[in-house]
């Protein structure tokens, strides 16, 4: 049974939603503050933490960036605040997913547990190979170098984690056009994509925040609503 440590306040929705998941094999333990949270998580280290936002002695944001660095698990960030600035800020501290407490109960299920088949079965990801002879692409003060796999940026060198890098080359190799999540996913890691996957949003938040994006409203990596995303080439100047 894979267990899941829950950071809630509300006793009533707490137990509720622990009878839930409880009936469908996941063993959840109830933490009702913040500041107490971590040292039961790292020491449970349970499968996945499910995190409140608003949580007495620290919030589940704060919470979620100083868990990120000491547990490895999913982080998804449960709320009754529907705003797009916390859901970007849970995103970039290193959330896995952001769910509204208004969700159904089957939906939440199913979000937790693509989150946790990730922790059953990684996957490895794809490596994307630029082809052959492939030379630099140049945006204005953005350079992608293929074959260094550096990225430069008005100047200075910007650290990507290898994932991080071939995502950005593959939107940069396809610049001015809409690169869908389902492709994005298949071609980094190799998997279909099943509608609650969000890690090529969490990569995107990711890259934005290390490429001095907007994050509230992004320019050089853009959302196309209901389409994915595209990195516009002009935006780089």
């Amino acid at each position: 049974m894979q267990r899941i440590v829950f950071v809630e306040d509300d006793a009533e929705l707490g137990a509720l939603i622990k009878s839930f998941l409880g009936k469908h094999d996941l063993d959840v333990t109830l933490v009702p503050r913040g500041d107490t949270a971590m040292a039961i998580i790292l020491q449970e280290k349970p499968d996945l933490v499910l995190l409140d936002i608003m949580l007495p002695g620290i919030d589940g944001l704060t919470l979620c960036r100083n868990l990120h660095p000491q547990y490895a698990g999913p982080i998804v960030m449960l709320t009754s605040l529907d705003s797009d600035m916390n859901h970007i800020l849970g995103l970039e501290l290193g959330a896995s997913d952001y769910i509204l407490k208004t969700t159904p109960p089957s939906v939440l299920l199913a979000r937790l547990r693509v989150q946790l088949r990730q922790v059953q079965t990684p996957t490895q990801p794809s490596v994307v190979t630029p082809p052959s002879g492939s030379h630099p692409l140049h945006f204005g003060q953005l350079t992608v170098d293929p074959t260094s796999r550096d990225v430069i940026l008005a100047g200075e060198n910007i650290p990507l984690s290898t994932s991080d890098f071939e995502l950005l080359w593959e939107l940069a190799s396809h610049a001015g056009h809409i690169m869908s999540r389902e492709s994005l996913l298949k071609v980094l890691r190799g998997v279909e994509y099943d509608g609650l996957d969000r890690s090529v949003d969490v990569a995107i938040s990711r890259l934005r925040r290390k490429l001095g994006d907007n994050a509230q409203e992004p320019t050089r990596i853009k959302t196309v609503r209901n389409k994915g995303y595209l990195l516009a080439p002009s935006a780089w100047n």
